[in-house]
């Protein structure tokens, strides 16, 4: 990926939060582990032993919600369109999951600089909010890109077929994260933290809740909201130059109202112009 197309999916990928990396509750010693374990390519499928089934989680979400967010980036007020949605919940290879999309469009005058139209499929197990399938559909100034990453938690029998991305249990794609942070009770967590593999490569992610309830007000309406900081990691060394913070609504959806970056290139900053169920 050429330097114009890789800071193309930065840009895209954090305005999502998964939209966060272009770059979740794991063991303790998942750092350590990480630095000697990177995610590997798994190529022979066994067939699994049955599973009792696993009663879903309860969510703040549903199928069918449709968030829908402008993005801020320096000093443009409105540099891209993200619509985060929960079309459905699906058997995926035998899991029940979580469909979880992200869509991401720039808009001029950035447009014309950045022509990104990027689609993220995350396919997340309803019963513990792991990934199961992380689809990535790249079309970056010109240049098209589809990948699918089968998750293969360590010492589980793969049900995909072809390869799979062989990783540490409950770990998250990008996407999934997100969604997996909505659901935390930061009241009884102060710190939610675990593996996300972006398709490339696999970091630690740190969330803290800064301030449990802080006034927000955005196109989609007013709103008290949680504050919480998402710092990123690889091999224990935090991640300086990229940092996130989201605004939770204290609500029945806890959605995310806004969603900022830190990074390299600039700020960003996604705000939340309206929402559907």
């Amino acid at each position: 990926m050429n330097a114009n197309r890789q800071r193309g999916a930065i840009f895209l990928t954090a305005a999502g939060l998964t939209a966060a990396l272009a770059l979740l509750p794991a063991s303790p010693g998942f750092a350590q582990r990480a630095a000697t374990s990177q995610a590997s390519l798994h190529n022979k499928t066994t067939k699994p032993q049955p599973d009792p089934p696993a009663k879903p989680l309860a969510v703040p979400f549903r199928a069918g919600e449709t968030l829908n967010y402008r993005v801020a980036w320096a000093a443009l007020s409105s540099a891209a369109s993200v619509e985060l949605a929960v079309p459905e919940q699906r058997d995926l290879f035998g899991y029940t999951t979580w469909h979880f999309r992200a869509l991401a469009h720039t808009i001029s005058p950035v447009r014309s600089l950045f022509a990104i139209d990027d689609r993220f499929d995350s396919y997340t197990d309803s019963s513990t909010l792991e990934s199961r399938q992380y689809e990535t559909h790249l079309d970056e100034m010109g240049k098209i890109e589809d990948q699918v990453f089968h998750f293969l938690p360590s010492g589980e029998a793969s049900r995909a077929p072809g390869p799979s991305v062989v990783v540490l249990p409950g770990t998250r794609d990008p996407l999934g994260m997100l969604y997996a942070l909505r659901r935390v009770d930061w009241d009884h967590a102060p710190e939610f933290r675990g593996p996300v593999y972006d398709g490339r490569d696999i970091y630690e992610v740190r969330a803290q809740r800064e301030a449990a309830s802080e006034p927000v007000k955005v196109a989609a309406g007013s709103f008290f909201a949680s504050r919480v900081s998402v710092a990123v990691f690889q091999r224990e060394k935090e991640i300086s130059a990229v940092h996130f913070t989201v605004w939770f609504a204290n609500d029945a959806s806890r959605a995310p109202v806004v969603m900022q970056a830190q990074l390299p290139f600039g700020s960003l900053r996604a705000e939340l112009i309206s929402a559907s169920e």
